[in-house]
């Protein structure tokens, strides 16, 4: 079953309090993050100061992306914590060096209706990297049946979910919330676990706080929670790849960037294939520009480029993005439907190259 009845979170609530994870009303457990078995519940870390809600304690720092990783189209709430008295070193290309003790915390979640984001929402997990002395740790928690709290799932776990607003009929499909082990397939670079989103050509955008919309670079810098960043507009920014009044390459880019560019970039997992789709590439052939696949099969499509100039059709690249079968679509984790939004994208831009 994908939920846990209240008597066994009861008990577990008992057992992180008794392994010293619990907190302070409203207060981030230090011990619990760098602990080195994490609390069983996701209350245990004090992120929140109601759950239900993803409104966070104080300290904790929500956040957005740009262009964010598609994942069959759920919502996700994202917040940053790094300890008080320490900061993030800003890094102009890659994920900011966070100091031991930082969370970085993301929370899945679907509403009935797409079309309805707000409304009849369910959280379904939510993803924690915990920064130890010996670099990042990964935990995937999946909230119960009334939605009080979440439980660490070191197995991961399967969850039916039906969605409407996709198309004309609702659409039902297995959410899979990651093992311990596959966190490491999109997050690992150079044998390491490591962030992929906070990176400033992401974060370089305004967010509306409580206290109003603040540039979310300038709004971590001013917190205490992020050292050495330029001002705002000194620093890369991506574009939304749903802005239509965004150039249209800068837009295709950006969605593969943050897609496949953990994998698809030359210190990544997939730097055999050639194929390097990092937003700040400029080798046309490194992006699959007119370059033939390192390897055929299945996965060509019969397709003879990653990326045929004025050709989508005849580009292994949208084969690849539009296919819902396992071992042949891309990005393979972390979905199971496609992303017609992007297909229609990369269609524009690839009918755009000569």
């Amino acid at each position: 079953m994908p939920f846990v009845s209240r008597t066994i979170l009861g008990v577990a609530a008992a057992l992180a309090a008794f392994l010293g994870f619990t907190s302070p009303s409203h207060a981030v457990s230090d011990e619990a993050i760098t602990a080195d078995r994490p609390p069983q519940l996701l209350s245990g870390f004090g992120f929140f100061s109601d759950a239900r809600a993803q409104a966070p304690v104080d300290g904790v720092i929500p956040y957005d992306l740009n262009t964010p990783l598609f994942s069959d189209h759920a919502r996700k709430h994202r917040f940053v914590y790094v300890p008080a008295g320490k900061a993030a070193a800003y890094d102009a290309t890659e994920a900011f060096a966070f100091p031991v003790g930082s969370a970085l915390i993301k929370t899945f979640a679907f509403p009935a209706n797409l079309d309805a984001p707000d409304e009849n929402v369910r959280l379904i997990e939510t993803r924690v990297l915990l920064r130890h002395e010996d670099g990042w740790q990964a935990w995937a928690y999946l909230w119960n049946e009334d939605q009080a709290d979440a439980v660490l799932k070191i197995a991961g776990a399967k969850v039916p979910v039906t969605l409407s607003g996709i198309g004309k009929d609702p659409v039902s499909f297995t959410y899979s919330v990651p093992n311990k082990n596959q966190c490491k397939g999109c997050h690992a670079l150079s044998g390491e676990i490591s962030p992929l989103g906070p990176k400033a050509r992401n974060l370089n955008r305004d967010y509306d706080y409580p206290e109003g919309a603040h540039n979310q670079l300038a709004f971590w810098s001013d917190a205490g929670a992020l050292a050495g960043a330029p001002a705002p507009e000194d620093a890369p920014a991506v574009p939304d790849s749903r802005d239509e009044m965004a150039p249209l390459e800068a837009r295709a880019r950006a969605w593969l960037d943050v897609n496949c560019a953990h994998c698809h970039r030359r210190e990544g997992p997939a730097s055999n294939s050639g194929l390097f789709l990092t937003f700040g590439e400029r080798d046309p052939v490194a992006l699959g520009i007119g370059k033939r696949p390192v390897a055929a099969g299945r996965g060509s499509g019969d397709r003879a480029f990653d990326v045929k100039p004025g050709d989508p059709d005849g580009s292994i690249l949208i084969h690849r993005v539009e296919s819902t079968e396992p071992g042949v679509m891309m990005p393979e984790l972390g979905r199971v439907l496609a992303d017609h939004d992007a297909v229609k994208l990369l269609r524009e831009w690839i009918s755009s190259l000569r």
